[in-house]
């Protein structure tokens, strides 16, 4: 019984382990509606953004609609860099919140959750970021 359940404890961790890796390494470019709008749906959940690497175009307004997994825990999105002309921190909440920008420069910034819960790391420092790349 303990062998069983040492194996699917491994096996159920080398899933997770491969699916991040995965995740990882695939970047979401934003879609670039008639209206001249790029837009993208991101959802927040525990300690996770998907997608958690997201591609924009510099000089073309954005619609990113960020949302957080049902649940009790609370979750926010923070996307900060002067360069770029971006200050954006919000809470997630279930229904989605619709955040407008235009990103002025090419460059990358990180986005993470500031969340934290009394006498634990924050989920920032759990991995709950991401990458914004703007590209030309």
């Amino acid at each position: 019984m303990l062998k069983r359940v040492l194996w699917w404890g491994l096996v159920s961790s080398l899933l997770v382990i491969a699916s991040k890796a995965w995740t990882e390494t695939t970047p979401q470019m934003a879609r670039m509606d008639p209206d001249g709008v790029q837009r993208i749906t991101q959802v927040g959940g525990n300690y996770y953004f998907e997608p958690e690497h997201i591609v924009v175009r510099a000089g073309i307004p954005v619609e990113l609609t960020a949302r957080r997994v049902y649940g009790l825990t609370p979750h926010s999105l923070v996307i900060r860099s002067a360069e770029m002309g971006l200050d954006i921190e919000v809470s997630l909440d279930t229904e989605g919140t619709l955040i407008r920008f235009t990103p002025r420069l090419p460059g990358r910034v990180e986005f993470y959750c500031d969340e934290r819960l009394l006498f634990f790391r924050s989920h920032r420092e759990q991995g709950m970021v991401g990458v914004l790349e703007v590209v030309e």
